[in-house]
């Protein structure tokens, strides 16, 4: 094994040392470690990433417990989580933050670097058309799986253009289109093409169009990302 390769599994081993449930005293100080460190909580805890979408629609990056009680504290009633519902200690954490302030928790699954799948796709508008408002919807930078997210809300929820929406996915988010996180960019394009064509509407689109591994395998074909 390469050095590289060993210092990659040393490092992925370490984290998920830490990575742990809340079942113990030292479980929930390993997990803080995790979140604080591992999971990046030390940035998001004086950076937010925040900005409003649509009237009490706000996207953000992984809010801290210290951020979640003020969101309470300015009314907001729901979390969407986009990150999934998971064992992981960030998604732990916020659980119980969440259950202790009242704020309803939706989980949905998005992936950065992958077209989501059409059925990920529906949870997350079955999500927006349930949850109670006003509510925040995260990933765990704010940069692309919210932007993304935002984009769809934009042109589902909102009736907005694509042109408009796309605007969610941006370097003022942290967005990178020349990533691998780009093939979110891509799905707008594709749809967006198709749209000047025949009008269709994005979710329609989506449930009768859309081919998830198609179009990853279309932008790992066309693109050569930075990172």
């Amino acid at each position: 094994m390469s050095l590289f390769k060993r210092l990659a599994a040393w490092e992925r081993d370490l984290r998920q040392s830490y990575n742990t449930d809340l079942s113990t005293p030292e479980n929930r100080r390993r997990a803080r470690i995790y979140n604080l460190w591992f999971d990046h909580a030390i940035l998001r805890g004086i950076w937010t990433n925040e900005f409003e979408v649509a009237k009490g629609v706000w996207r953000s990056n992984h809010p801290t417990h210290k951020r979640f009680a003020a969101m309470k504290a300015r009314g907001i009633k729901s979390i969407l989580n986009l990150r999934g519902a998971a064992g992981a200690a960030h998604y732990l954490t916020e659980k119980e933050s969440c259950a202790a302030l009242g704020l309803t928790l939706v989980d949905v699954t998005l992936h950065a670097r992958y077209a989501a799948p059409r059925s990920d796709i529906a949870a997350l508008l079955h999500a927006f058309r349930t949850i109670e408002r006003p509510f925040v919807m995260h990933c765990k930078s704010g940069a692309d799986r919210a932007g993304f997210a935002s984009a769809i809300y934009l042109m589902v929820m909102e009736g907005r253009p694509v042109s408009e929406a796309r605007r969610m996915l941006g370097l003022r988010y942290l967005h990178v289109r020349r990533s691998r996180t780009g093939v979110l960019d891509y799905i707008l394009d594709l749809y967006e093409a198709r749209h000047a064509v025949t009008g269709i509407g994005f979710e329609d689109w989506v449930m009768n169009e859309y081919d998830n591994d198609a179009v990853q395998a279309e932008f790992e074909a066309k693109f050569r990302p930075w990172f």
